[in-house]
C-alpha cells in the first residue's frame, strides 16, 4: 500500500544503511522532496543497481528541497549497539537539514529522538518515495566510503562486499585479523577477540 503524503507539508524521509556489516559506519540520510516534482524511478535502494543508484543520487540531489547525511562511527556502534547507533545517525541527519521539516517519516519500527513529529513506517523504503530517496542517498554515500576504505585495506575486499560478512571477508579476517574499521561487538569478530 502506498503511503499518501500531504502535499502542503514539508516531509522528510529518513533511512539508514549499514546495520548488518562487520565493518564501517552506519549511515543515514534525510531527504525533503518537492512533491510537485515526482521522480518516477525512485524505489528501495536494494532493488536498484549500483549504476542506477548513482544516477538517482544526482537526480535527487538536484530535485530535492534539502538533503543531509548523518552517521555513527564504529566506536559508537560498539559502545551503544547497532540499533541505538542507527537512531543516532538518523537524528544527526535530520538535525543537519537546512530546511526544517513539518513531519519526519522513518523506515522501520523505531523513531529517533527528535523534536519534530515523527512516524516509523515498516517497509517504508518500499512504499514511501521520500524514504526510498533517503535510502538511495545513504546507500550511495556509504558505498563510496567503503570503496575508499578498500584502498587502505585492499586485502579485505571492501569495494566488493561493503563490509558485509561474505566468505571472502571472513577469510580475510581469519588471515589478517581485524582493522580499525571493524566492529568489535559483532560476531564473529567478538568471538575472535575473546580467543
Amino acid at each position: 500500500m502506498q503511503y499518501k503524503e500531504k502535499t502542503n507539508m514539508l516531509i522528510a524521509g529518513v533511512d539508514e544503511v549499514g546495520r548488518g556489516p562487520l565493518a564501517g559506519p552506519v549511515v543515514a540520510a534525510a531527504v525533503i522532496l518537492d512533491s510537485n516534482k515526482p521522480i518516477a524511478q525512485i524505489r528501495d535502494s536494494k532493488s536498484i543497481s549500483e549504476k542506477g543508484r548513482e544516477q538517482l543520487f544526482f537526480i535527487i540531489e538536484r530535485a530535492s528541497f534539502a538533503w543531509s547525511v548523518g552517521r555513527a562511527e564504529v566506536h559508537e556502534i560498539d559502545k551503544m549497539n547497532i540499533l541505538q547507533a542507527s537512531l543516532l545517525a538518523m537524528e544527526r541527519a535530520i538535525q543537519r537539514l537546512k530546511i526544517k521539516p513539518d513531519q519526519v517519516l522513518v523506515d522501520g519500527n523505531h523513531c529517533p529522538n527528535i523534536s519534530y513529529p515523527v512516524e516509523a513506517i515498516i517497509n517504508g523504503d518500499q512504499t514511501v518515495p521520500v524514504i526510498s530517496a533517503a535510502s538511495i542517498m545513504a546507500k550511495v554515500i556509504r558505498d563510496r566510503e567503503m570503496i575508499i576504505y578498500d584502498a587502505y585495506y585492499p586485502e579485505y575486499g571492501f569495494a566488493a562486499h561493503k563490509g558485509y560478512g561474505t566468505k571472502r571477508h571472513l577469510n580475510a579476517i581469519a588471515k589478517y585479523s581485524i582493522t580499525p574499521i571493524h566492529r568489535r561487538s559483532f560476531r564473529p569478530i567478538k568471538d575472535l577477540l575473546a580467543e
